[in-house]
C-alpha cells in the first residue's frame, strides 16, 4: 500500500488531523521477474552434473587436461617418466599401465572402460563431475573395431537411462549420460587417421563431439592453422557433426562476437598443466616452462584451453546438457523404441476426465452406428442388385417365349394362306362329272 498526501487544498494553519490523505494501490508489478533468483536458489539446493568423456591415445595428456580445466585434482595423478629437467609435470600425460590380462593374442590389452566421480565446490556451487576414460584406446596393433566398447559404454549408458526413466516410480534418476566428448587427437600435422575418422563416424549422432589438438605446444602456430584447416576439411568431407554452441539474436552483441569467435576456433589447439611457474616479468600462472621460454595455459594467444573451458564450464554446460538430453537422447530413444515395435500413442499422455471419457465414448457410439448404417445399406443395395437380376433374366425368358409363340403363329397363318389360296383356286376350276359306281355283281355260290 502507498500514501500519497494532498495538499493541494490543505490551508497552512490546518491541524494535522484535517489532512486529507489518498491510499491508492500500486499493481503494476506482479512479481515473475524474480523467476531466475527462484532457479538460482533452487539450483544452488540440487547442484550440477557433468559426465566428461575423454578419448584418445595414451600420452595425450588427457588427466592432465582435465585436472586443469577443473583446477582441481578431479583425476589422480599415476605418476609417469619425468620426461627432462624443464617440465616437471610431463610425467602426468602418460597414462597408468595395467597389467590385467585381456585375454587377446599377442599381449594387447584392449580398450577398457575407466570411471572417475569427483564432486567440487566453488562459491557455494556444486558440481559432480564424472570422468569416462577408455585406457588401450589406439594401443594395439590391429585397431579394427576398437570403438566398440566406447560405443557400447554411450549406449549402454543411454539404455539404462530409458529404463529408470520407464520405471513407475522416476523420482531419482540418474543422469549419467554423456554430455561432452573430447577427443583426443595426435599433434601430427597432418590430417586425420582413419582410426580417428572411424570413431567420429560412430559417435557423432550420439554425443556432443569436441575435437581437441592435445599438446600443441609441439607446433609452431602456421603448423596448427594448417593442420585445423585439414581437420575441419577431414570432418566435412565424411559429414561428421561436432557440437557447436547456439548464436541467439537477442543476446547482447559482445556475447554474439564471442560466441561466434569460438566457433572459428574450432577444434582446440590446448595445452594442460596444474604447475603454476614464473615468467619474466614476475607473474605466476599456470604453464610449461620450456628451455626457449614459458606456455601459458591461459593465455589465448598461446593456446585455445580458455575458449575451450568457456565452452565445457563457463558458458555452455547447460546447453551440452539441453542438447544430449532434447537431441542426441531423444533421437536415440526414437530408434531404439521403433526398432522395438513400439509406435507412438497419443491417447497414453491424455489425462481422465469425465466429460471427455463421455465424448470419446458418444463418438464411438456414433462411428459404430455409421457403421451399421453403412453394412444395412451395402446389404439392401445387395439384395435390390439381387432382385433387378433376376428380374431381369425372368424378363429375358418372357421375351424369348413371346417371340417363339409368335413365330409359330405365323407358320400357322403362313400355313392357312396357302390352303386358302388352294381352295379358291379348285374354285375357279369346272367341275367334272363324277363317274358312275361299277355295279356290283353277285356272287353265286354252290348253295343256294
Amino acid at each position: 500500500m502507498a500514501s500519497v498526501v494532498d495538499h493541494s487544498h490543505t490551508p497552512f494553519n490546518s491541524s494535522p488531523q484535517d489532512i486529507k490523505i489518498i491510499k491508492r494501490v500500486l499493481n503494476g508489478y506482479v512479481g515473475f521477474a524474480n523467476l531466475p533468483k527462484q532457479w538460482h536458489r533452487r539450483s544452488l539446493r540440487r547442484g550440477f552434473n557433468l559426465n566428461i568423456m575423454a578419448v584418445g591415445e595414451a600420452g595425450l595428456g588427457k588427466k592432465t587436461l582435465i585436472n586443469t580445466l577443473f583446477n582441481r585434482d578431479v583425476m589422480s595423478k599415476n605418476g609417469g617418466h619425468k620426461l627432462n629437467e624443464f617440465d616437471d609435470d610431463q610425467g602426468e600425460d602418460f597414462e597408468d599401465a595395467e597389467t590385467e590380462p585381456s585375454g587377446k593374442e599377442g599381449g594387447d590389452k584392449g580398450v577398457r572402460i575407466k570411471s572417475t566421480e569427483a564432486e567440487i565446490e566453488e562459491d557455494g556451487v556444486k558440481l559432480k563431475v564424472s570422468v569416462i576414460t577408455a585406457p588401450g584406446f589406439g594401443e594395439a596393433l590391429n585397431n579394427i573395431d576398437s570403438w566398440k566398447p566406447i560405443v557400447d559404454e554411450i549406449n549402454n549408458r543411454f539404455d539404462s537411462y530409458l529404463e529408470a526413466e520407464s520405471r513407475i516410480n522416476r523420482s531419482t534418476i540418474v543422469d549419467n549420460r554423456v554430455h561432452a566428448f573430447l577427443y583426443f587427437i595426435e599433434p601430427t600435422g597432418h590430417s586425420l587417421r582413419s582410426l580417428d575418422i572411424a570413431l567420429m563416424k560412430q559417435v557423432h549422432e550420439k554425443v556432443n563431439l569436441i575435437p581437441i589438438i592435445s599438446k600443441s605446444d609441439t607446433l609452431t602456430d602456421e603448423e596448427v592453422y594448417e593442420f585445423k584447416r585439414a581437420i575441419l576439411a577431414d570432418i566435412d568431407h565424411h559429414g561428421i557433426k561436432i557440437f557447436t554452441p547456439t548464436v541467439a539474436e537477442n543476446e547482447d552483441e559482445e556475447v554474439i562476437a564471442n560466441t561466434t569467435e569460438l566457433i572459428k576456433t574450432f577444434p582446440f589447439a590446448v595445452i594442460g598443466s596444474t604447475n603454476e611457474v614464473q615468467t619474466s616479468d614476475g607473474r605466476l600462472v599456470r604453464g610449461r616452462r620450456y628451455p626457449w621460454g614459458i606456455i601459458e595455459v591461459e593465455n589465448e594467444s598461446h593456446n585455445d584451453f580458455v575458449k575451450l573451458r568457456d565452452l565445457l564450464v563457463r558458458n555452455f554446460l547447460e546447453e551440452l546438457k539441453e542438447t544430449t538430453s532434447n537431441v542426441l537422447y531423444e533421437h536415440y530413444r526414437t530408434e531404439k523404441l521403433r526398432k522395438m515395435g513400439i509406435e507412438q500413442d497419443q491417447s497414453v499422455f491424455k489425462e481422465f476426465d469425465p466429460a471427455t471419457k463421455q465424448e470419446e465414448e458418444r463418438a464411438l457410439h456414433e462411428a459404430k452406428l455409421a457403421k451399421m448404417e453403412q453394412e444395412m445399406k451395402a446389404v439392401f443395395q445387395q439384395k435390390v442388385s439381387e432382385k433387378e437380376k433376376k428380374l431381369q433374366r425372368s424378363e429375358a425368358d418372357l421375351f424369348a417365349r413371346h417371340k417363339e409363340m409368335k413365330d409359330k403363329l405365323t407358320k400357322q397363318i403362313k400355313l392357312l394362306e396357302d390352303k386358302k389360296v388352294q381352295l379358291e383356286k379348285q374354285k375357279l376350276l369346272p367341275q367334272e362329272p363324277s363317274p358312275q359306281p361299277a355295279p356290283q355283281k353277285s356272287r353265286k355260290g354252290f348253295l343256294r
